[in-house]
């Protein structure tokens, strides 16, 4: 995993709130190269520490955290989603607002947080892994979660092969789509394997 993130990594609420118009702009411009439409509604937001750095700093002035105990809290939740060497970890986002979607939708797609691969080189894609704790709070059979933690576990031959064109392939049943990532994503998320 990336190192963890400590509390000494989280500025108290204050001191963030004075850089935050400038560190948003930064993490705007890094999830841009870090996000990744596949089909009509489902994002592929692929992490690193810096955009889990985001995340809890964000719920740390939302929920105005004052305490070491509290932030540690979201630190302990939020590690969890840090790509370990060899592998890249995403959250996967099905996004639909309006009510009737939702309840179209989240039935049928039980199951897509283990329908996405990665496809490059010759070699065999590299599948995605749900989160182990995230996807014990969140699977349902007859329904899925709008919000899913995945893993992509890298074998070493999958490393070295891992080069552009890189396709992210869903293959659920009811949502077939896939997208070919740009170069600048490709050396963005290269970033993480090589750790």
């Amino acid at each position: 995993m990336s190192r963890p993130l400590g509390l000494e990594d989280i500025e108290d609420l204050r001191t963030y709130e004075r850089g935050r118009d400038a560190y948003r702009r930064h993490i705007i411009e890094l999830k841009q190269r870090r996000r990744v439409g596949v089909g009509p509604f489902v994002t592929l937001l692929f992490e690193n520490r810096d955009t889990v750095r985001f995340q809890v700093q964000e719920m740390a002035r939302a929920e105005k955290m004052m305490s070491d105990e509290q932030v540690q809290g979201e630190l302990d939740i939020y590690n969890a989603l840090l790509p370990s060497p060899g592998e890249l970890s995403a959250t996967l986002f099905i996004e639909l607002t309006e009510e009737a979607a939702l309840r179209e939708w989240l039935p049928k797609l039980v199951g897509v947080e283990r329908s996405v691969e990665l496809r490059f080189g010759a070699g065999a894609p590299v599948g995605a892994v749900p989160e182990a704790a995230h996807d014990e709070a969140l699977t349902r059979p007859t329904m899925t979660a709008s919000v899913h933690y995945i893993r992509f576990p890298f074998t070493p031959a999958q490393l070295e092969e891992f080069a552009p064109p890189v396709i992210v392939a869903v293959t659920h049943p009811d949502y077939r789509y896939e997208t070919t990532l740009d170069d600048a994503t490709v050396k963005e998320l290269w970033t993480d394997l090589d750790q």
